[in-house]
């Protein structure tokens, strides 16, 4: 029995509003969004062909040295056996793929995302109004990102990079705010009172002390991001994400297995240097 009368028949078209919304923005900023498209596709140009162009010996000492500088040599036997492990299944240029995808959304995650904490930590106002903003961002399926993306950027690996942007930022927006908010008041008046700046007191006194919380907003992008680029397949993006897909569509769960395995393997290698790179900051 239907107590409130809702029918099919009758009821609030916001699926047509959206609809036209869209259409709406494609018809008329289509060249604007082109704009807003083309440092993405060249950074990520330039990273993918970058990683691509070295030798894969050269990308695992770098690895592993990083790994052995910033973590533990634990950390850097694991990454070097992880390289050589997804290197040996076949999949070392679609990892690479994915590497500059992930690099490319944390970028400009970092670049956008930073700022905006550091404003929504110096400003209640803002900080409210932006706070709605980002739990869309973060509730919203991520199917649902790849619809609009595409309408407005078109398929490929770009537009697999801009919806993990969108999809990856609030972790890196919310902490950086959240590590901001959490510098003791005594150390700010004990900045004002040598007379520091205010933007003297946020490089040296905020940020630093924020860092290991930042950090751990960088490492969830991070994480986000790789979990993104694999979904970022449907609309033709490449990387690790296409075996998957592929796999999926034709039922080959060894094709879909090894991809999977090489995405976990990654991302435990990201996430292990990215924590202890927190922990190093909050020691220092």
């Amino acid at each position: 029995m239907n107590l409130l009368g809702f029918t099919d028949e009758a009821h609030i078209p916001l699926e047509d509003w959206i609809e036209s919304s869209v259409q709406w923005l494609v018809t008329n900023y289509r060249d604007e969004f082109q704009l807003i498209k083309w440092p993405v596709e060249q950074t990520l140009d330039a990273i993918d062909g970058f990683l691509l162009w070295l030798p894969p010996l050269v990308v695992i000492l770098v690895t592993v040295l990083w790994a052995w500088r910033v973590a533990s040599w634990r950390v850097a036997i694991f990454s070097a056996l992880t390289f050589l492990l997804i290197g040996s299944l076949g999949m070392w240029e679609a990892t690479m793929t994915t590497l500059a995808m992930v690099l490319s959304s944390v970028l400009f995650c970092t670049i956008v995302g930073v700022p905006l904490g550091i404003l929504a930590s110096r400003s209640h106002r803002f900080e409210s109004l932006l706070r709605p903003v980002l739990d869309a961002m973060q509730t919203t399926p991520a199917f649902v990102y790849l619809v609009p993306v595409v309408m407005l950027f078109s398929i490929g690996t770009v537009a697999g990079v801009i919806a993990t942007i969108i999809f990856a930022m609030p972790p890196i927006i919310r902490l950086t705010d959240l590590g901001i908010r959490q510098v003791p008041t005594e150390l700010l008046e004990a900045s004002k009172a040598f007379g520091c700046t205010p933007w003297q007191t946020l490089i040296k006194v905020q940020i630093p002390l924020a860092m290991p919380t930042m950090m751990a907003g960088l490492n969830q992008t991070i994480m986000l991001s790789l979990s993104m680029v694999v979904i970022a397949a449907l609309i033709g993006a490449g990387g690790l994400g296409m075996p998957v897909f592929q796999g999926l569509n034709s039922l080959q769960v060894g094709l879909a297995g090894i991809g999977g395995i090489s995405i976990v393997l990654m991302a435990m290698v990201l996430d292990r240097i990215t924590q202890a790179m927190g922990k190093s900051n909050h020691s220092l």
